[in-house]
């Protein structure tokens, strides 16, 4: 039996251009469907065992959506977007904005 998890659903603009936004997080894209060409792009993009949905069909999600990410080094993740780490009583996190304006809150890894 696999395990069971939850997927995030993220409107974007431009898909392409969203996947390499991601990639500089460390996301990979696993695959891309269309309909037909010309039509909105659905996609996968992966970090290791988590998972993102990037989707160009407007119904599918909200813009200016939040996502929680935990990521093991934190401080390679601000410099890599020119942002600061900031201490919050949970522990170390930053906050980015994509392409499209959905956050990505990211905290550091905590034991």
């Amino acid at each position: 039996m696999s395990a069971e998890e939850v997927i995030p659903i993220l409107r974007v603009g431009d898909a392409a251009e969203a996947v390499g936004w991601y990639a500089r997080l460390g996301f990979v894209q696993r695959w891309e469907h269309r309909f037909e060409p010309g039509l909105p792009v659905f996609t996968e993009v992966a970090r290791g065992r988590v998972r993102l949905y990037l989707s160009e069909h407007e119904g599918d999600a909200r813009p200016d959506t939040l996502v929680y990410l935990r990521v093991a080094d934190i401080d390679a993740v601000a410099a890599e977007f020119g942002v600061r780490v900031e201490e919050a009583p949970w522990g170390r996190e930053l906050e980015l904005r994509d392409p499209d304006g959905n956050r990505i809150r990211a905290g550091e890894v905590r034991d």
